[in-house]
C-alpha cells in the first residue's frame, strides 16, 4: 500500500509529520511526501523538515509564486505525471492551501482516493481563497478527517455522506505534544534575558492585515502600545517585513523600547516562545489551535474563524479589526489576570494521526 502526502506551505509540514510517523508503524505501507514548493523559503521550509524529522521530500515540484490560478494550474501539471508513475492507493492532502485543492483535483480525475485531513472547517467568508479550497476539496474527497464538532456540522449541512466522515482530533496538536518537551529545553528565552510570562508574542502575516499601509500603521501602534506594558517579541514574516519597508514603517518599529524584532523562527523555536508567553497577538489560523491547547490567551485579528472551537472552548478572542484602542483594552485585561479560562477540545490529545492511520489502513484494504 502506498500513500502520497502533499505539503506546500509551512503549516502543512506540522500536520504531515505526525501522519508520516504513524504510517511508518505499519509494515508494508509506503509513505511518500510531495512538496509542491508553493511557499518556499529556506528559513521557513527546510528548517521545518529538519526539526520535524521529515525525510527529504520524495518529489519537489518547485512551483514557487504566481497568482492562485497560476499556482493551481502549474501544480496540477507537475503533479499529474508523478501520480501516474507512482500509482498510489491514496493521495492525502491537509489544510486549505492552493496545493491542497490542486493535488486533490488531479487525484480525483485519475480515480485515486482523496484523503482530506482537517476537513469541514468553514469561515463563512468566500472572499478568502482558503475557504474556496476547503469547500471544493471536501466535495471531492473520499475520506474526510475532522478536528472539531463544527466540522461535523458543516459537512452534514453540505450533505456529505456520514460514512466518509471521521472525527479524529487535530494532527497539529499531535506535533505540538510530540515536540513540546524538546522545545522547552531550548535556551532562546534565556538568551534574550527574559523569563516565562514576562513578554507578549506577536505575529502578523495575512494579506488583509499587512498589504495596506493603514493596516500596517495599526500594527505598529498595537506593538508600541503593548511594549509600554510588557516586552514584545515580534518574529516578522518576510511579507510583513517587506511591506513595512515599502511604507517606511520598519525604522519606526526598530526604535521602540522593549520591542524585539526577530527573524522568522523554526518550529521548535516558535513553540518555545509560545509556551512561555503571557499573551499572543496574531492573525494566524494554526496559532489559535496551539494556544488553545497550551491554555495561553490569544488575540486573533480576522473577520471570522474556521476554527470556532478555539473561541467557544479555547483561549482565543476573535477581533475583527485592527483598532489599537480595542486591542489595548484586551491586552490590559489579560495582563491583569482577567483573561477567560479555556478548556482543551475533545480528542486534541496528540493521537489524531494514529487514529487516521488505523482508519485508512482498514478502509483501503477492503
Amino acid at each position: 500500500m502506498k500513500i502520497l502526502s502533499i505539503v506546500g506551505a509551512r503549516p502543512n509540514f506540522m500536520k504531515v509529520a505526525p501522519l508520516h510517523r504513524a504510517f511508518l508503524e505499519y509494515p508494508g505501507l509506503q509513505s511518500k511526501i510531495v512538496h509542491t514548493g508553493q511557499h518556499y523559503d529556506s528559513r521557513m521550509s527546510e528548517v521545518f523538515f529538519d526539526q520535524l524529522g521529515l525525510p527529504t521530500p520524495h518529489y519537489f515540484l518547485g512551483i514557487g509564486g504566481g497568482s492562485h490560478s497560476q499556482q493551481t494550474a502549474r501544480i496540477m501539471l507537475a503533479f499529474e505525471p508523478i501520480l501516474q508513475e507512482e500509482k498510489p492507493d491514496a493521495v492525502l492532502v491537509v489544510g486549505d492551501v492552493t496545493s491542497t485543492l490542486a493535488c486533490a483535483l488531479v487525484a480525483v480525475k485519475e480515480h485515486v482516493p482523496v484523503v482530506h485531513v482537517e476537513a469541514g472547517l468553514r469561515s463563512g467568508d468566500r472572499t478568502m481563497p482558503e475557504e474556496i479550497n476547503r469547500i471544493l476539496t471536501d466535495s471531492i474527497s473520499d475520506y474526510l478527517f475532522v478536528t472539531e464538532q463544527a466540522g461535523l456540522d458543516n459537512l452534514a449541512a453540505e450533505n456529505v455522506p456520514d460514512e466518509k466522515v471521521f472525527f479524529v482530533g487535530n494532527v497539529m496538536i499531535d506535533s505540538l505534544v510530540h515536540y513540546q518537551q524538546k522545545a522547552k529545553e531550548l535556551t532562546l528565552l534565556a538568551d534574550q534575558g527574559l523569563t516565562p510570562g514576562s513578554y507578549v508574542l506577536m505575529t502578523m502575516h495575512r494579506p488583509a492585515n499587512v498589504d495596506q499601509e493603514e493596516g500596517l500603521r495599526s500594527i505598529v501602534q498595537i506593538a508600541k502600545n503593548t511594549a509600554q506594558l510588557r516586552t514584545v517579541l515580534f518574529p516578522m514574516h518576510p511579507r510583513t517585513r517587506a511591506n513595512m519597508e515599502k511604507y517606511g514603517l520598519l525604522t519606526e518599529l526598530e526604535g521602540v523600547p522593549h520591542l524585539h524584532l526577530m527573524e522568522p523562527q523554526g518550529y521548535l523555536e516558535f513553540l518555545h516562545l509560545m509556551q512561555h508567553a503571557r499573551l499572543i497577538i496574531t492573525d494566524s489560523g494554526g496559532i489559535q489551535e496551539e494556544t488553545t491547547y497550551l491554555q495561553i490567551p490569544c488575540l486573533t485579528f480576522r473577520d471570522s474563524t474556521e476554527r470556532p472551537v478555539t473561541v467557544e472552548l479555547g483561549t482565543n478572542y476573535l477581533l475583527q479589526d485592527l483598532d489599537p484602542d480595542t486591542v489595548h483594552r484586551y491586552v490590559v485585561d489579560t495582563l491583569d489576570g482577567r483573561a477567560k479560562q479555556g478548556t482543551i477540545p475533545p480528542l486534541w490529545d496528540g493521537h489524531a494521526a494514529g487514529r487516521i492511520a488505523s482508519i485508512l489502513i482498514e478502509r483501503l484494504q477492503r
